[in-house]
C-alpha cells in the first residue's frame, strides 16, 4: 500500500509540472483600438472615413473604439496560431485579424491586421510586438509600446498598450506626401487585446490524456 501511495503521489506531482509548463492557444477573441485621430489628421492628414461591415464597433476601449475579431486557428486566411504559458514565460506565433480601416473618402485602407512579435524591434519603449497591415497599405503600421496590462493565464489573454508608429509606415506617410516630419514613434492610439483559451477544465483533461499516454508508453 505504501508503494501504492507513493506512485500516486508520483503521478500528481507529474500532472501538476505539466499543468504548470502548459502551453496555452488562443483560439478567438478581439483586439479593440482606439485611434488618436486627431493627431493623424494633423499630423499624417489621415481622416478616419469608415470601416468594414466585419468591424466591432463599438470595441471595449469606449465609444470612439472599434474591435476585430480574433481569426481562429482553423481559419482558412491568416489562422491564429498564437500561444503562450502561464504568465507570459514564453510565447509564440502569430494573433491574426479580419476587418478594414478606411481613411481619406475610403481612398486609403489598412485591414486584416497582423499582431507579431520581433526581437530586433525590442528598444525603447517598443515592446518587439507589431500591428502589420496585409491589405491595402501592406506594411507594419505600429509598433506596441510595453503593455500597461498583461494578463496571461489559463483563463485567457489580455494586453493592453499603446500604439507608437513605425519606421516603416513613418516612411510610408512621409514619401506619400501625408506628413510633413518624421513620426516614428509618436503615440497614436491604444490597443486592447483579449485572446480567448480552451476552458480550463478542457485543458485539464489535455493534461491528463498526456500524462496517461506517457505512463502507457513506459
Amino acid at each position: 500500500m505504501k508503494i501504492q501511495t507513493i506512485a500516486t503521489g508520483s503521478a500528481v506531482l507529474a500532472l501538476t509540472a505539466a499543468a504548470s509548463a502548459q502551453t496555452f492557444d488562443v483560439i478567438g477573441g478581439q483586439t479593440s483600438v482606439l485611434l488618436d485621430t486627431g493627431t493623424l489628421s494633423a499630423a499624417a492628414s489621415l481622416d478616419l472615413s469608415s470601416v468594414s461591415s466585419d468591424v466591432i464597433a463599438p470595441g471595449s476601449l469606449g465609444a470612439d473604439s472599434v474591435a476585430f475579431g480574433i481569426n481562429p486557428r482553423d481559419a482558412a486566411s491568416l489562422p491564429t496560431t498564437f500561444n503562450y504559458t502561464e504568465g507570459f514565460g514564453s510565447f509564440g506565433g502569430a494573433i491574426e485579424h479580419t476587418g478594414s480601416v478606411f481613411f481619406n473618402a475610403d481612398s486609403v485602407e489598412v485591414g486584416n491586421f497582423t499582431i507579431g512579435f520581433d526581437a530586433a524591434r525590442v528598444g525603447g519603449d517598443r515592446s518587439g510586438f507589431f500591428v502589420e497591415s496585409t491589405t491595402g497599405i501592406a506594411a507594419i503600421l505600429f509598433d506596441v509600446a510595453s503593455p500597461s496590462t498583461l494578463e496571461a493565464t489559463g483563463d485567457g489573454l489580455t494586453i493592453g498598450a499603446d500604439l507608437l508608429v513605425s519606421n516603416e509606415f513613418a516612411t510610408f506617410l512621409s514619401d506619400a506626401g501625408l506628413a510633413a516630419s518624421d513620426l516614428t514613434g509618436a503615440d497614436v492610439g491604444d490597443a486592447l487585446v483579449e485572446g480567448v483559451v480552451p476552458a480550463p477544465a478542457t485543458a485539464a483533461l489535455l493534461a491528463l490524456g498526456g500524462l496517461a499516454a506517457t505512463r502507457r508508453r513506459r
